[in-house]
């Protein structure tokens, strides 16, 4: 299901996109191999690792403004992400949320949860995109 940015898409038209996924530190190295594969010159300097570990979860964060265009790109990305296989016994999942917004007014939220990303529409946060 697409909502809001994707169905109105404009080549020239930018949207926001910023979240946050939490992993297990054990699927870092898995976790930057999906953002280098999917390399984009411009918009993959969006994606921030924290530089040295501490406590016990790693928050991997995604935060830039990107041509809408450009936004199944991401999606694809987060999708891959959200697919990682747990890596013990707990069986835990990445989980995240990122609010996209457009130009128009337009907001969606992407969840990740239970190994799969899907995307529904936030009118009560598009205020963010203001």
């Amino acid at each position: 299901m697409r909502y809001l940015v994707l169905q109105w898409g404009d080549m020239g038209m930018y949207a926001s996109a910023r979240g946050w996924l939490q992993l297990d530190f054990k699927q870092r190295s898995t976790a930057e191999g999906i953002v280098r594969r999917h390399h984009h010159n411009l918009y993959s300097g969006g994606w921030a690792f924290p530089a040295a570990p501490f406590n016990w979860t790693l928050y991997l964060f995604y935060g830039g403004d990107i041509r809408e265009a450009e936004l199944p790109w991401l999606r694809e990305q987060v999708t891959e992400l959200a697919g990682m296989p747990p890596v013990d016994d707990d069986g835990d999942r990445p989980v995240g949320l990122f609010l996209i917004t457009d130009e128009r007014g337009g907001a969606a939220v992407w969840r990740v949860r239970d190994g799969s990303m899907d995307e529904r529409p936030a009118t009560s946060l598009s205020w963010l995109g203001e």
